[in-house]
């Protein structure tokens, strides 16, 4: 067993090794549907949260945007808190990233469209009944 545990981890194995070759051969178009799937998504998350008056910038190599919650008077804690309590949606509060980082949210867009068009409309919802709190 200690051997098969060393092979295992102390090299790629050689079904992944396969699957490298393969993909380094015919994994272009694979590659650029990807890449054109995360641009849509990213395209309708970033314009979905400058919609709802949350300033949000276009990111260039990631998988999550940081839109700013500072219009909403709560922290990044409790905008995380009473978003998940009351809609559902979980997001990471910017202070996670350290302290310069509070009034934001991180938010990820690698789901599906359809996941992702449900959480913002509940977001865009949750804004909605904040506004109306006040």
């Amino acid at each position: 067993m200690t051997k098969l545990h060393q092979f295992g981890i102390m090299s790629a194995p050689t079904t992944a090794q396969y699957a490298a070759i393969e993909a380094l051969k015919n994994g272009d178009r694979d590659v650029t549907k990807m890449r054109d799937e995360y641009d849509m998504r990213r395209r309708l998350v970033v314009d979905s949260f400058n919609a709802m008056g949350l300033t949000c910038f276009e990111p260039l190599g990631a998988f999550y945007v940081f839109p700013c919650i500072k219009s909403t008077g709560l922290t990044s804690e409790e905008f995380c808190t009473r978003l998940i309590m009351d809609k559902h949606v979980a997001v990471v509060p910017g202070t996670a990233f350290g302290d310069s980082s509070e009034g934001f949210v991180r938010v990820s867009y690698s789901y599906s469209i359809k996941h992702l068009k449900i959480a913002l409309e509940r977001i865009r919802e949750f804004l909605e009944e904040l506004s109306n709190e006040n």
